[in-house]
């Protein structure tokens, strides 16, 4: 396994970003299987690296079986089957791995829109740290970033997470909203850095709450792609600080496998096409009828 050299200020090095980049477009659909990526002397261009580097993030996606780079001959896309074997993920991918490719090819286009609908915004937040690291370092130029948060009212009586044997219990809901505010606030946290950084992108992070427990997560991202996954519902013992601990039924949004639907303009009744338009108008209903502000506030 490569070592992993940090890039500017402790972001992901510019190959892995890369590579992420790459895989986000083939799990949208941009490269279809048995398709050739951009010869390296475009990628150099459009990333401003030099080879060695592109040579770098083609290794990764190699290994991750994504295509096939033998030496010699231009590297293509794999079919969905021999991306994987007994080492391998096989699709779709988990909620980390995949998000993280998505949200990195999305910061390559100008305008960034990602609406998202979550129990606690814990994997988004990890996605989003490396390429609003870049965008302060001025690696990454969107012209606007827009997040909308979805999630479930901290007042709430919500079914997850509960103490199993006594539903009543009110620790688990109290673990949860420490969860959803320290989240929040670091994804603000991490706004605002970018804000006195670059006050020449215009951004905007907007956080609504429903009265509803998520027993899924989506993700729509620029407008063209949906990232859809279940959460398995466990059990599992959790620390309650000074309170103590207990087994509670809770979710495991971590390892969520997310699955990727893509907007294609000029097939309208395609699948994916209108997957991503109902996910749109769904999340769009609760955004503008019963969601409200959230209050991080006791």
């Amino acid at each position: 396994m490569d070592e992993e050299e940090p890039g500017t200020n402790g972001s992901r090095p510019p190959y892995r970003h890369i590579a992420d980049v790459l895989r986000g477009e083939i799990l949208d659909g941009r490269y279809a299987v048995g398709e050739r990526i951009p010869p390296q002397a475009e990628l150099e261009d459009r990333f401003s690296v030099s080879r060695p580097t592109i040579q770098r993030a083609l290794g990764v996606l190699r290994d991750d079986g994504f295509i096939d780079n033998q030496r010699g001959r231009p590297s293509e896309v794999l079919p969905w089957e021999e991306r994987y074997d007994g080492t391998r993920s096989q699709e779709p991918e988990t909620a980390p791995k995949s998000l993280r490719a998505h949200i990195a090819a999305a910061f390559e286009e100008r305008h960034v829109t990602i609406d998202a609908y979550s129990l606690t915004t814990e994997t988004l937040s990890r996605a989003l740290v490396a390429p609003l690291m870049r965008v302060q370092n001025r690696e990454l130029n969107p012209v606007s970033i827009r997040l909308r948060l979805l999630l479930p009212s901290l007042d709430a009586r919500l079914a997850i997470p509960q103490l199993v044997g006594d539903p009543d219990d009110e620790r688990p809901l109290w673990r949860l909203r420490q969860l959803v505010r320290a989240h929040v606030l670091t994804l603000r946290s991490a706004f605002v850095a970018v804000e006195e950084l670059r006050p020449d992108i215009e951004q905007v992070i907007e956080v609504r709450a429903v009265p509803i427990t998520p027993l899924h997560k989506l993700y729509l991202v620029n407008g063209h792609t949906a990232l859809f996954g279940h959460y398995q519902i466990i059990d599992r013992e959790v620390e309650f600080g000074q309170r103590g601990k207990g087994n509670i039924y809770d979710v495991l949004g971590i390892s969520a496998k997310l699955f990727p639907y893509r907007r294609d303009p000029e097939e309208e009744y395609a699948p994916g096409t209108q997957f991503v338009t109902e996910s749109q108008q769904w999340f769009d209903s609760l955004w503008s009828t019963i969601a409200q502000p959230l209050s991080l506030l006791e």
